[in-house]
């Protein structure tokens, strides 16, 4: 079979696979930005027990692979439950791939969050406190906008990441575009054609990513200017 045929037969099936791609994504972005705010709010706080939780979780999420996580939410999530309660879980394929890229994602971006807090300069924050300012609204007007530009970069590479990833969660069982991928080029043995074009559906994704981050910098950066 030529390209084409291949792009007419499969590009059904590969634009299902990326709705879900694309959904799970957005969904694991947001979700993991909110975790990892968080994460990194208990990891830089005076109170040792929420530092101790939030220095586990990161070490957790770091230190296993993405896949165990999958599989751990996927198969383990269901069996915990079903032994607790006696019944089946109630589980969606692609809300476990959401909880995965989330949990994972949040353990980076507090990381990121953690290394833009501390790169402002404490003279920032000394200088904010000495003109009567609390400590929430310290980290909240002054602190927070400094440490997003600075860890925006990281952010989008996070994002990026967090994308590409969605492409693990094929093994097990989430119908994003690789599994949908895997299927048509089965069906019609054109495997190279059929990744040819998820190779160019990410691409088309992550550089939206990238064009999207350089002009919030770029905005950022005319802001502090002016």
């Amino acid at each position: 079979m030529n390209f084409s045929t291949i792009f007419k037969m499969g590009m059904p099936y590969l634009l299902e696979g990326a709705k879900t791609t694309i959904g799970c994504a957005i969904l694991a972005i947001l979700f993991g930005l909110i975790i990892g705010f968080i994460s990194c709010l208990m990891g830089i706080s005076k109170n040792p027990i929420l530092k101790a939780i939030s220095k586990a979780y990161v070490w957790v999420i770091r230190g296993t692979p993405m896949i165990v996580q999958a599989y751990l939410v996927f198969f383990g999530y269901p069996q915990i439950y079903k032994l607790i309660t006696g019944v089946n879980a109630p589980f969606d394929n692609f809300w476990g791939g959401v909880i995965t890229l989330s949990l994972n994602a949040g353990a980076y971006l507090s990381e990121v969050f953690r290394g833009g807090i501390m790169a402002v300069h404490q003279g920032q924050t000394e200088a904010a406190r000495s003109l009567g300012l609390s400590s929430f609204k310290t980290m909240m007007k002054v602190v927070l906008p400094q440490a997003f530009k600075i860890s925006l970069p990281s952010m989008v590479n996070q994002f990026i990441i967090t994308v590409k990833d969605t492409s693990i969660l094929s093994a097990v069982g989430l119908a994003e575009i690789v599994n949908k991928a895997r299927t048509v080029a089965t069906a019609t043995y054109s495997f190279f054609e059929t990744y040819m074009l998820v190779g160019a559906f990410y691409l088309v994704i992550i550089s939206a990513l990238m064009v999207l981050s350089m002009y919030i910098e770029k905005r950022l950066n005319n802001g502090r200017k002016g």
